[in-house]
């Protein structure tokens, strides 16, 4: 785990970032983590479930998973955070999945999202993609960073 200072709107915040279950600091844990995620993605929030694996495939030491998790916080507060997967492949699929990316709605419009998404794309190796529904106004920030939209997403669902 390492932490580092970032600014967010002349604002001093804390990104720290969070490559394995024992990496968490003493002021959060991955339960924390999850119902933070979770509450902050409304409306477009997965499952807690969802997000357990999520983090716990993240968090993953072994072979063919990984990723990290950044965590930004001000002041004591959680503001935001992103979960980032690594695919274990290229080329056709990237190498990474930016699987999650919340702000706490009180702390949304500073551009925290951009910062730690930036942020988060600097510290992966390999391309980096992202699912997002049409009508989330986050879209808009992701094709601002650069994300682009190649190919609609279909899913066949037993």
């Amino acid at each position: 785990m390492s932490e580092n200072n970032s600014n967010c709107k002349q604002e001093e915040v804390e990104i720290v970032r969070i490559d394995n279950v024992d990496g968490f600091p003493e002021w959060l844990d991955k339960n924390q983590l999850a119902v933070f995620l979770h509450e902050s993605l409304k409306p477009y929030e997965d499952s807690m479930e969802d997000i357990q694996k999520g983090l716990d495939y993240s968090l993953s030491e072994k072979k063919g998973e990984g990723g990290f998790v950044l965590v930004c916080r001000m002041g004591g507060n959680v503001l935001g955070s992103v979960v980032m997967l690594k695919t274990g492949m290229s080329g056709y699929i990237p190498e990474n999945i930016l699987l999650f990316v919340a702000v706490s709605p009180d702390a949304r419009g500073r551009g925290l999202g951009g910062q730690i998404i930036r942020r988060a794309i600097s510290e992966c190796e390999g391309d980096v993609k992202l699912h997002v529904e049409y009508d989330n106004p986050a879209k808009r920030l992701y094709e601002r960073i650069g994300f682009t939209s190649k190919y609609a997403e279909m899913r066949y669902v037993k």
